[in-house]
């Protein structure tokens, strides 16, 4: 389930994208302070442009997924997103594939169902060759690679994009 973040959301957040695993796999690969997190906090929760979401399983916090540069009264309608889940937990209780799959459908039905977007845009690192696979099982499809220099070292960082029509549909529709 995906249901706003609030302002009880924060300490959580900041500890799960501090994990080792998330980020190994972020642009921005440095620890975030906590001064540092509630700063974004206080001006990412105000932006109409974004949309600052927990991820639930079973009633605990999983991940957060954001949705960023919202662009809903222009033609067409986009926005880019990200996610980052609680890989520590969810390894411990076995639930990690079926989590990011989860997160995956409930984040591509939130973005074309909730939010109407036509296309959903991202980024994903190069190296980070599982999270591709599963862009490239949900139908996203990846653009020209850009060198960027992020925390002092060099990465390749691909976007990514999915249209709402090639979308994969949930079942029964």
């Amino acid at each position: 389930m995906l249901r706003r973040a609030t302002d009880g959301d924060v300490d959580t957040m900041r500890i799960l994208r501090n994990q080792q695993a998330n980020l190994e796999v972020s642009i921005n690969s440095h620890e975030i302070t906590a001064e540092e997190h509630a700063a974004w906090w206080a001006k990412a929760s105000l932006d109409e442009t974004r949309r600052i979401l927990a991820y639930e399983r079973e009633g605990v916090v999983a991940g957060f997924v954001t949705f960023f540069d919202l662009e809903l009264d222009a033609t067409p309608r986009t926005g880019a997103w990200g996610f980052y889940l609680d890989n520590e937990g969810l390894a411990e209780r076995g639930e990690t594939l079926p989590a990011w799959i989860g997160v995956m459908k409930e984040a591509t039905g939130y973005a074309f169902d909730e939010l109407g977007l036509d296309e959903l845009r991202g980024e994903v690192l190069e190296h980070n060759t599982v999270v591709r696979q599963m862009n490239r099982r949900f139908r996203f499809v990846e653009g020209e690679p850009e060198i960027r220099l992020a925390d002092g070292r060099e990465i390749t960082v691909l976007p990514i994009s999915l249209h709402k029509d090639n979308r994969r549909k949930p079942k029964g529709n």
